[in-house]
């Protein structure tokens, strides 16, 4: 996904699964997974009866016969990039507390678990939300695992799913969708309903970010806004150029580059509010750094100067701290160009069709294809009030990359814009499942999709059906450690004793669920 590939963090998370790799005790299995789970419905015909190799790593270090089985649901990456899951997170934390044994399995169509050795149009009409839920059902019933000795399959065996964000959706469906075999699971921050433009992604950033930052960028957005409304090419062009951007002709691209830092849209090149952390080995302090610069009172001259070099387009009123905003910018992202032309797609420029159309496998481009077809929840600026994103960037910017991506196929293509049925078939905020438990964080980006949205009835736990807002948390918090729950800072700490409470409970219940099912099989 351009401009994703020149990026650091991107270039961060390869070397890390790399080190992982090579440094992991956990080797790759692998089980041969039909391509077609649904030989009967007509979304996948011409259909297919062959398989796939689908990677799969467990850590039996504390499993003892009779123990559950955790399934981590790999979710839109490889399989080593959730390893400190069963080194030191939640998987960790529950195989300890019940004597289980943990399991990643890693996605079709991410890491190393292709169907096919491209990614065309037609290639990817297997990727969706039901054929992958169908995996974990199917992987729970058949998967092996060398020198455990005895079936450990389910349902015999109580096997408890777990899965953030994308991974937690695909969980919880997992969970409603074959309740009868898998036994429960928890859901952090699932993202179990969706819209075709979520300006809410900026919300809890506009309500909890440093205030003068965010007030800063409302104002220079504003402005900037101004101009685009009143088509002042000249003006505009003389703003992008303060940040180095001169070169970049669609005004949508240069909005998506000086928004990197907050988050611009299915592009994150530095590290965001997402990717805050209570856990410094896992998070990173990258938005605050760039609030930090943003908002430095103590810059040089030459750097606030740059406030009122536009002045003539504000009624003689500064861009308080466009300076900053636009040194930063310079500093921090123009270097990963690389020297590249800044328009092109290896730099900060989209207007590409053919760079898209590229049907080589990958991340970006599997994670594209789910976004487009199913998942939307595209990020757009909102539709009044305060917007930390330009207003040019709406749902038809993301929309061009699907229809440059996909072009129709023999036999598939994709939807004008995605097809939200397919995710509010299981329930939207009215989800519910037998022993599955939500868990999300309130200053996550994307709890406006998830069970605790700020929109959604009100929540009332009970030990069938669980839920927990933990206050001051992010994205899937939960599904972080550091091996010791006693030192970890409270409200992730109670969060992960009450997991455990959680799992234990539903544990004492396996039997007389076991007995129901048999008999229901008769």
């Amino acid at each position: 996904m351009a401009p994703a590939q020149l990026l650091a963090s991107r270039i961060a998370k390869s070397s890390l699964e790399r080190r992982q790799k090579e440094d992991s005790t956990y080797p790759a299995h692998t089980i041969d997974m039909p391509i077609d789970h649904f030989p009967d419905s007509p979304r996948y015909a011409p259909h297919t009866n062959a398989t796939f190799s689908q990677r799969y790593y467990f850590d039996s270090t504390y499993y003892k016969p009779g123990g559950p089985v955790y399934l981590y649901i790999g979710g839109e990456t490889s399989g080593p990039s959730r390893f400190s899951n069963l080194e030191t997170g939640i998987i960790q934390i529950l195989m300890e507390a019940t004597n289980g044994l943990g399991v990643i399995l890693e996605n079709r169509y991410y890491g190393e678990s292709y169907p096919f050795n491209t990614s065309t149009t037609d290639e990817l009409a297997y990727l969706t939300t039901e054929q992958t839920i169908a995996d974990n059902a199917y992987f729970a019933k058949h998967a092996i695992f060398p020198g455990i000795k005895g079936n450990i399959s389910a349902p015999g065996t109580p096997w408890i799913l777990y899965g953030g964000s994308l991974a937690g959706a695909q969980t919880a469906f997992s969970i409603k969708a074959y309740g009868d075999l898998l036994y429960g699971g928890i859901a952090s921050s699932a993202v179990i309903k969706t819209v075709l433009g979520y300006w809410e992604w900026y919300s809890p950033i506009q309500k909890f970010a440093p205030q003068d930052c965010v007030t800063s960028i409302n104002n220079i957005i504003d402005k900037f806004d101004a101009l685009v409304a009143a088509n002042n090419t000249k003006a505009i062009h003389e703003f992008k150029s303060v940040f180095g951007l001169g070169a970049l002709t669609d005004n949508r691209d240069f909005a998506m580059t000086i928004a990197f830092p907050i988050g611009g849209p299915m592009n994150y090149p530095t590290n965001t509010w997402q990717e805050l952390n209570f856990n410094s080995t896992y998070g990173s302090q990258d938005f605050f750094e760039f609030c930090s610069n943003v908002t430095n009172i103590d810059a040089p001259a030459n750097i606030t100067a740059v406030d009122t070099v536009l002045s003539k387009y504000s009624n003689g009123k500064p861009w308080t701290n466009l300076g900053n905003y636009a040194q930063y910018i310079k500093q921090t992202l123009l270097p990963l160009c690389d020297g590249a032309p800044i328009d092109s797609t290896s730099c900060f420029g989209t207007q590409n069709q053919t760079f898209y159309a590229d049907p080589t496998s990958s991340t970006s481009r599997s994670y594209l294809y789910s976004t487009c077809t199913e998942q939307g929840a595209y990020q757009v600026a909102p539709p009044s009030g305060p917007s930390l994103i330009s207003r040019v960037l709406q749902v038809n910017y993301t929309q061009q990359w699907c229809e440059w991506a996909f072009p129709p196929g023999k036999y598939n293509s994709i939807p004008s814009t995605p097809n939200l049925e397919y995710y509010d078939v299981y329930g939207g905020f009215n989800f519910s499942a037998d022993r599955l438990a939500f868990i999300d964080g309130n200053i996550d980006v994307w709890l406006d999709v998830c069970y605790h949205c700020n929109d959604a009835p009100p929540r009332y736990s009970t030990d069938l059906h669980p839920e927990y807002l933990i206050a001051g948390a992010g994205h899937h918090w939960d599904s972080y450690g550091i091996r010791n729950v006693g030192a970890e800072p409270q409200f992730i700490q109670q969060a992960h004793l009450w997991e455990i409470r959680t799992v234990k409970k539903w544990l004492r219940n396996f039997k007389s669920w076991k007995v129901t099912t048999e008999c229901s099989e008769l």
